[in-house]
């Protein structure tokens, strides 16, 4: 039995930042508890020279929406990174999972070996969509909501590994 490039991809992208928005709900309680502002929690940052939560945030946000478009053929929908407040990422989150549901199994189904060719800070980077999903695409989602996590859970949180992950 073999799993399908949609399977991979809209049912993962969509529980990572479904559950992204479950341990931001929790930061949100406990920094509500603490009278720690949206600003201060969405500029919260494990070390300096890190990002902070709502880059975090809107990155997870970006690249399971441009990898899912990406892997679909079609241009992605561009979101502004203009969220200062709490409800602002919440609904950054949903406009993503919503964006996402939006694609069918027969746009994404068969884009193993679509070429995808990203122009990034340091040169350009060219791959086939299997390997685009798989080796790029949820590496960095996972990197960015396990980061988003880590600062809530850093700032006091009380969350734990069923939080990440979610319930099956």
């Amino acid at each position: 039995m073999s799993i399908s490039m949609y399977q991979v991809a809209v049912p993962v992208c969509v529980r990572a930042l479904g559950n992204l928005a479950h341990v931001l709900k929790k930061g949100e309680q406990h920094a509500r508890s603490k009278n720690v502002s949206d600003e201060v929690l969405l500029q919260t940052r494990l070390i300096p020279d890190m990002l902070p939560l709502i880059k975090q945030i809107q990155i997870a946000c970006d690249m399971a929406t441009r990898g899912v478009a990406r892997l679909a053929g079609v241009e992605p929908q561009s979101f502004e990174d203009n969220e200062t407040t709490l409800e602002q990422a919440y609904s950054r989150i949903e406009r993503s999972i919503a964006y996402i549901k939006s694609f069918t199994p027969e746009q994404i189904d068969g884009s193993e070996t679509r070429a995808i060719h990203l122009k990034m800070r340091n040169g350009e980077m060219h791959f086939e969509g299997q390997a685009y999903l798989l080796h790029f695409t949820l590496p960095n989602l996972f990197f960015h909501c396990t980061t988003a996590y880590d600062i809530l859970r850093q700032a006091g949180t009380d969350i734990g590994k069923t939080d990440f992950i979610g319930n099956a």
